[in-house]
């Protein structure tokens, strides 16, 4: 064995020792969506052309809203509501192929738990807790339960939709966390802000003084995601025509001056969705993926064009995640298990 070849088994070595994924015993992935159907309680999944559907958990949850993909740990994240009138929401795990289920965030652990993000990098899940009036976090394993912003307390706060976080998103390099407040039915007191992700020092999740507003006096926003590449927030907006039940686009950052209230770059992508709800990105292949309460899913360029049905009379679909996951029989060692 020549000097050089020796080197490199032991850095393979290392690495396998280490726990680390090793991209080359892992190359072949399969882009996949994973959704969920609030009505069969249903974790579903299919290839992005529409075909190969199946389902992966089944009846096991309580009205699943939000969806998370971590490739790395090999797991699948998603929110139950629960009932909105009770404290009762929760965060539930299961592996890539389904199977068994794993509560991380009991009931009562959050109010009504809705869109959720996974924060690889920290190993954070965000979740936004729609009548609890609050943006959280936990590690990955459901502990260390956090509420970085709240926007309202008790009954009376309750009552105004506008204070309701729906969708959530994360930019963890920018260490900032974005977040929709719903407002209520086509009120056009929707609202996309955003914050820090590390609590301001000597402030506290009411008080926080670093929370800004990028949009306001929106129809009804619901999920959010990001193009961190070319810096571009996309969110639904369940809202009624012409300006509502659509896809939008718009920068990240606000203008300089601008007014949330009247922000002249806001771009309508798709609209004539059926209640529209989740929201997912595939940057590096110019797609974008939604779903309704209607049961459809729907496919297009980031730019709104070729539009395409996916699936329909799927249920009443919720929350939606994309993710390359490992082709069955490729699937290499990973980190260890969070």
């Amino acid at each position: 064995m020549t000097r050089r070849a020796a080197g490199l088994l032991g850095a393979v070595a290392g690495l396998m020792a280490s726990g680390l994924t090793l991209s080359l015993l892992a190359a072949a992935t399969t882009p996949r969506l994973f959704f969920l159907d609030i009505r069969g309680g249903r974790v579903l999944s299919m290839t992005p052309d529409g075909s190969d559907v199946r389902i992966l958990v089944d009846k096991r949850t309580e009205s699943p809203d939000g969806i998370a993909v971590d490739v790395a740990h090999g797991h699948i994240y998603w929110s139950n509501m629960g009932r909105a009138s009770e404290d009762d929401g929760s965060v539930m795990r299961t592996s890539l192929e389904g199977g068994t289920v794993t509560t991380l965030v009991p009931a009562g652990g959050t109010f009504t738990a809705k869109q959720m993000k996974i924060d690889e990098k920290h190993g954070k899940m965000y979740w936004a807790d729609r009548e609890g009036m609050r943006i959280q976090r936990a590690n990955l394993d459901g502990s260390q339960v956090e509420t970085l912003v709240v926007t309202g307390k008790g009954a009376q706060d309750r009552l105004d939709a506008a204070n309701w976080c729906v969708g959530i998103a994360v930019d963890p390099d920018a260490g900032m966390v974005y977040w929709t407040q719903k407002g209520s039915d086509n009120a056009f007191r929707g609202s996309i802000r955003r914050a820090r992700m590390d609590m301001p020092q000597g402030q506290t999740a009411g008080t926080r003084t670093d929370i800004e507003v990028l949009f306001d006096a929106l129809p009804e926003p619901i999920d959010l995601d990001l193009d961190l590449t070319a810096r571009m927030i996309y969110w639904t907006d369940r809202g009624d025509a012409p300006r509502g039940n659509t896809v939008n686009r718009a920068p990240m950052q606000r203008p300089a001056g601008a007014d949330p209230r009247h922000r002249t770059d806001i771009q309508i992508l798709l609209g004539g969705l059926d209640e529209a709800i989740g929201v997912a990105l595939d940057v590096p292949g110019n797609r974008l993926y939604v779903t309704d309460l209607g049961g459809n899913v729907v496919s297009a360029r980031l730019d709104g064009s070729d539009r395409r049905t996916l699936g329909t009379r799927m249920g009443m679909l919720t929350g939606i995640a994309f993710a390359h996951v490992p082709t069955p029989g490729t699937r290499s060692t990973t980190a260890p298990k969070q």
